[in-house]
C-alpha cells in the first residue's frame, strides 16, 4: 500500500502552497519594490523547478540529460529575449 501513496506529490504540493504563501506575504506586507521583486523572483524560480521535477516528472526517464538540456536552452533563450527587449526598448540601447 505504501508504494501506491503519492508522498512525493503531496510534499511537492505542500511546498508549492508554502511558496505561494510567501508570495502573498510580499503582497500583504507591502514590502519595497526591490525586496518584493527579489523575493517573488526567487520563489517563482523555485516553484517552476518544483513543478518540473515533481509534477511533470522531468527527471524520471532514462533521457533526463536531454530534458534538462532543453530546459536550460529554453531558459537561456527566454532570458536573452527579455533582456534584449529591455535593452532596446527601455534602456535605449540599439
Amino acid at each position: 500500500m505504501r508504494e501506491l501513496f503519492p508522498l512525493k506529490q503531496i510534499k511537492g504540493f505542500a511546498f508549492s502552497l508554502i511558496l505561494t504563501g510567501v508570495a502573498l506575504v510580499v503582497y500583504f506586507f507591502k514590502l519595497s519594490f526591490t525586496v518584493g521583486m527579489t523575493i517573488l523572483l526567487i520563489t517563482a524560480f523555485f516553484q517552476a523547478g518544483l513543478q518540473l521535477v515533481v509534477f511533470m516528472h522531468a527527471g524520471e526517464t532514462n533521457d533526463k540529460r536531454a530534458i534538462y538540456t532543453n530546459i536550460y536552452y529554453a531558459l537561456s533563450i527566454a532570458l536573452v529575449t527579455v533582456f534584449g527587449t529591455l535593452l532596446c526598448m527601455i534602456w535605449g540601447y540599439l
